[in-house]
């Protein structure tokens, strides 16, 4: 094993070999699917920073859920369609690691924004008249800051382990880095231990996550079967955060199932669409969702495309 051990400075990505005779129609697509997640996100984003009466906590958040859409995709499409035009797929050693934090972080952050978009339907339903002192300007900044900063550091102690392990192999049977893809390229799988344990903690994290967003939502139901009200307000601002929240999950639970548990014998094709559904439905699905279910946000579009008619 020992003589296997080498300084792997690039990483051979082999999950477009069997695709590559229909790299131009791939591009094209992805091109066209890109510059739609880029335009529905920063729309939204524009259009709740300029708009002052969106300034409140739902829409804040949902900003927040919009950029955190670009700062994940920023980490997947650019490389890919450069590969999609390239006869040689590879990526650097440390772009790797870095592509691997920003995917990882990025899927972390929604998580945690999704939870604070819970507790914040939770107050604004349940104790309606202590919602503007609860949801104050410098709790909002501090849940904000806690969404991105906190994945990103858990993530960032992940990466930082990975890079201290010896690889025997520089080649990645995946369209993109992934931290646990690169940890079981190891020499020494007994080296592996701490990785495993820091990833099995922040599996456990982001579970309770998960946790107290259907506990909120469950509290919530229970709260607005009696009232005509609450069930307005569910319909009208929660609706859009279960959908959001069952397609993050179901986009994730395909992934990790395939990464731990995939069969070799699966078509590349199915493999590559299983990678990258979280990287293509949410950012697309959750600022359509938003911009027309949310009564404001749809007013605000109507409005500026009626400007433009006229």
């Amino acid at each position: 094993m020992m003589d296997n051990v080498s300084l792997i400075e690039m990483f051979f990505l082999s999950g477009l070999n069997e695709t590559m005779n229909q790299r131009v129609a791939l591009f094209s697509l992805t091109l066209l699917c890109y510059c739609f997640i880029l335009l529905v996100n920063i729309s939204l984003i524009v259009i709740i920073i300029l708009d002052k009466n969106l300034h409140e906590p739902m829409y804040i958040l949902l900003c927040t859920f919009c950029m955190n859409g670009l700062y994940g995709t920023a980490g997947f499409y650019p490389k890919f369609l450069w590969d999609l035009l390239s006869p040689v797929h590879v990526i650097s050693y440390s772009g790797c690691l870095v592509q691997a934090l920003v995917l990882y972080s990025f899927a972390c952050s929604d998580l945690s924004i999704l939870a604070v978009m819970a507790y914040d339907r939770y107050v604004a339903i349940c104790r309606p008249l202590e919602y503007h002192s609860i949801m104050s300007k410098p709790r909002l900044i501090k849940l904000v800051c806690y969404s991105w900063i906190t994945p990103f550091s858990i993530k960032a102690t992940n990466i930082f382990l990975t890079s201290r392990l010896k690889l025997c192999s520089p080649y990645i049977a995946r369209l993109f880095c992934l931290n646990w893809i690169i940890v079981k390229l190891a020499c020494f799988p007994e080296q592996t231990t701490i990785n495993g344990i820091v990833a099995y903690i922040t599996i456990i994290i982001y579970a309770f996550h998960g946790f107290f967003i259907v506990w909120s939502y469950m509290y919530l139901i229970k709260t607005c079967v009696n009232s005509i009200e609450n069930r307005g307000k569910f319909t009208q601002t929660c609706v859009p955060h279960l959908i959001s929240l069952l397609t993050f999950l179901v986009t994730i639970l395909f992934d990790v199932m395939n990464i731990r548990f995939g069969s070799r014998d699966l078509p590349q094709t199915f493999q590559n669409f299983v990678a990258i559904e979280f990287l293509v439905i949410p950012p697309v699905m959750n600022p359509l969702i938003y911009g027309f279910k949310l009564t404001k946000i749809r007013n605000r579009i109507l409005g500026v495309l009626t400007f433009k008619t006229k």
